[in-house]
């Protein structure tokens, strides 16, 4: 929601007066200067919209405000030329809405269509949302990575490495809205109160590594060389339910110079639906694309969501740092899955962070069944994975 300053506003009182964090409206406004307002200035208040309203008989602006409760001077804030001692009955006002309710519903089928949709509304909702696109699918489709908070402790979370296991991203999607609903109302998740780790944590977020290989599978085969070339990889099938890689072919999450070799020397040797490594180590653009993101960050924690077994893997060759037992301790309590912390699989993402970084690294299968698991199980899961959310923040 946009207001125009007055002569005396300050985004302190917008803060009182809509009952949001400060330093959300000044992260929702980083171009304003919170010490030096320009009257006329336009400042976002995050976690509002508006809506009309008509003017009935014997309206007045107090009772409006009464009535909806709502500040009387945030109507007045947001009607500026409308005299409030003269209404007119049919008279439009402008009426300031506090988001309450979900604008994300994970429980569908989650292309990369409907992700952008999600992401525009929440980042109209919420402008203190850092979006950027980190890099391209190879169909040029964006990698979007999405930042919330300022703490020092940056948190990171990805869904859909593989293409059949979307629904990580719709499980993903609908907690983060969760989370800015909770950061807006100053509510509670769980009993947990989430506006304190706006500033104790900055959370990194990448909803949909392989968006391509997640089209192909809910949408079938593009028209061109991509869907072509995908049909003779799935030996004409066009039922692509099965298809883990992205559109060329190659499992993303078998791409990573983590004992890539020994991986590669057992797995197919061309292009295929699930578990191609590549003929190298990161030759696929989103792969890179990943790899660089991290290496541009300080992750103190990374979580990878994959489907199924309800299981967490959270160790490579001994190089986990000690804490990584603690922490997945805590996500075995509020979830339910077991830790493993040994597995005979090697070159995932999860692999190379923990070897390169030596910080812990996890990588959570949600559900149980096979892939890609069913819509009905999407409420369950959903109920089990927000332990693991939270449990990543405060650890």
């Amino acid at each position: 929601m946009d207001v125009k300053v007055r002569s005396g506003d300050s985004l302190w009182y917008y803060s009182n007066l809509f009952n949001v964090g400060l330093d959300l409206i000044i992260d929702s406004n980083p171009e304003a200067d919170p010490s030096s307002l320009q009257i006329g200035q336009t400042i976002r208040i995050p976690g509002y919209q508006t809506t009309q309203y008509r003017v009935q008989t014997g309206d007045t602006f107090w009772k409006i405000a009464s009535e909806r409760r709502i500040s009387l001077d945030a109507i007045a804030l947001l009607n500026p030329s409308v005299n409030p001692k003269v209404l007119q009955t049919g008279q439009t006002i402008l009426l300031p809405v506090h988001i309450t309710y979900r604008v994300v519903d994970g429980n569908r089928p989650y292309d990369f269509d409907l992700l952008t949709s999600d992401l525009n509304k929440l980042y109209a909702l919420y402008p203190f949302i850092r979006r950027q696109t980190f890099g391209n699918s190879v169909m040029d489709k964006e990698l979007v990575e999405l930042q919330i908070g300022n703490g020092s402790k940056i948190v990171h979370w990805n869904g859909s490495f593989h293409a059949n296991e979307w629904i990580t991203t719709a499980v993903m999607m609908q907690f983060l809205n969760d989370y800015l609903l909770a950061l807006t109302n100053k509510e509670t998740i769980r009993g947990l109160e989430i506006l304190p780790f706006y500033d104790q944590v900055t959370l990194s977020i990448v909803p949909m590594v392989d968006p391509d290989g997640v089209d192909l599978v809910l949408n079938g085969p593009p028209e061109g060389e991509y869907g072509e070339e995908a049909l003779r990889i799935n030996e004409g099938n066009i039922d692509f339910s099965d298809w883990k890689a992205n559109i060329r072919g190659v499992d993303l999450n078998n791409q990573y110079p983590a004992k890539w070799e020994v991986d590669a020397a057992r797995k197919p040797t061309s292009p295929a639906p699930r578990d191609f490594p590549g003929y190298q180590p990161l030759t696929e653009p989103e792969t890179i694309a990943m790899a660089e993101l991290a290496e541009s960050r300080n992750f103190e924690k990374m979580l990878a969501f994959h489907t199924q077994g309800e299981v967490i893997f959270w160790g490579y060759e001994g190089l986990e740092p000690p804490r990584s037992m603690a922490i997945v301790n805590e996500f075995e309590r509020v979830s339910g899955y077991e830790p493993i912390r040994y597995v005979d699989s090697f070159s995932g993402y999860k692999d190379w962070f923990i070897q390169e970084f030596r910080q812990p690294g996890f990588t959570v299968e949600l559900g149980q069944g096979v892939n890609p698991l069913p819509l009905e199980q999407f409420d369950e899961i959903y109920q089990e994975t927000i332990g693991i959310f939270l449990a990543s923040l405060y650890m």
